[in-house]
C-alpha cells in the first residue's frame, strides 16, 4: 500500500449514509450542472439498506461523453473532489477529500454505458434480494481481512461475484 491509498475497512451499515448521499449530490448537481444527463444516483453498497460497506458513499453522475464531460473535471475538483486516471477509458473517477481518508467516490460515467447500466441494476438487486446482499456482505468482510493494505486486489477479488450478480440483474431487467 502506498501511503496515498487508505486501507480497506467495512463497518456496519450506517443509516447517515443516505442523507450523506443526498447532501453530496446536491452540490454535486450545482458544480456540474453543465454536464449532467440525468439524475444522480446512489450507488454501492452504502446504497443498499442494511448492509455492510466501506464508509464511502459512491455517487455516479450521468454525463454524455467522457470528451465532452472533459472540462467536469476542474468543476469537481472545485467541489473538494480528486481526480484520478482511475479506468479512464469507461469514466471519471474521483474521491473526496484526499485519497488517504475517502468519504465520497465520484463516477462520471456515460449515461446508457455498460458502467451505468450494470452498476445501478447490482445496487437494484441488491436491494431486492436480501439473500445475495448478505452473501455479498460476508464475502466483503473475508476480503477486507485478507487485502486490508491492497485496495486494488480486494477490488478484484470481489470482481467475479459483482460480475455474475450484474449479469443476473441485467438480464432480470430485460
Amino acid at each position: 500500500m502506498t501511503s496515498l491509498e487508505a486501507p480497506v475497512e467495512i463497518v456496519p451499515y450506517d443509516p447517515s449514509w443516505p442523507a450523506r448521499f443526498a447532501v453530496e449530490a446536491d452540490l454535486l448537481r450545482r458544480a456540474l450542472e453543465a454536464w449532467l444527463i440525468a439524475p444522480i444516483e446512489h450507488i454501492g453498497s452504502t446504497a443498499i439498506p442494511g448492509l455492510a460497506a466501506k464508509p464511502v458513499v459512491d455517487i455516479m453522475a450521468a454525463v454524455q461523453t467522457l470528451e465532452g464531460s472533459r472540462a467536469a473535471i476542474a468543476a469537481a475538483t472545485e467541489a473538494g473532489y480528486c481526480y484520478a486516471p482511475y479506468q479512464a477509458e469507461l469514466e471519471h473517477w474521483f474521491c473526496k477529500p484526499s485519497f488517504a481518508f475517502r468519504t465520497h467516490h465520484l463516477h462520471l460515467v456515460p449515461l446508457g454505458s455498460s458502467q451505468w447500466i450494470r452498476a445501478n441494476a447490482f445496487r437494484d438487486y441488491l436491494r431486492t434480494h436480501r439473500e445475495v446482499a448478505a452473501e455479498y456482505e460476508a464475502l466483503k468482510w473475508r476480503l477486507a481481512q485478507e487485502h486490508r493494505h491492497d485496495r486494488e486486489a480486494y477490488t478484484a477479488a470481489k470482481r467475479p461475484f459483482i460480475v455474475r450478480i450484474s449479469d443476473l440483474a441485467v438480464d432480470e431487467r430485460i
